[in-house]
């Protein structure tokens, strides 16, 4: 008789979570990426904002279309709540390293970019060796 696991993804507060994850972890790679990118090859400073909102745009795309992905329901609204929860992250992180809460627009950026990213991965091939 076989037994029948449940996926990590089937719970919704842990996917949710490892969305976020996913999410916070391309930003952090993508924003030491364009770090270095900006110190050792392009020396100009001005393109350090444009670089650091294309980063953590694509971290919250990247966390929502993963979840878009392995859930296959409710793209949009979860892609917009990964969004939240990374803004909600990134803000706990700024109070805690500068005193201040992040901005506005980066909830808009998120929200945009998670709902967008959880709708592409809930209209994407479906994994091979996803277990529900």
């Amino acid at each position: 008789m076989h037994r029948h696991k449940r996926s990590l993804w089937s719970s919704y507060p842990l996917s949710l979570l490892l969305s976020a994850a996913v999410g916070t972890a391309v930003c952090f790679l993508l924003a030491v990426f364009s770090a270095l990118l900006l110190y050792k090859l392009i020396n100009d400073i001005r393109l350090a904002e444009w670089l650091s909102r294309g980063s953590i745009a694509a971290g919250a795309f990247s966390g929502a279309y993963t979840g878009g992905k392995h859930r296959r329901r409710h793209g949009l609204a979860e892609g917009i709540i990964c969004g939240v929860v990374l803004y909600l992250v990134f803000s706990s992180v700024s109070l805690i390293s500068t005193g201040a809460l992040t901005d506005i627009k980066k909830l808009l950026l998120l929200t945009v970019s998670g709902a967008a990213g959880g709708v592409s991965g809930v209209n994407s091939a479906r994994p091979k060796k996803l277990m529900d």
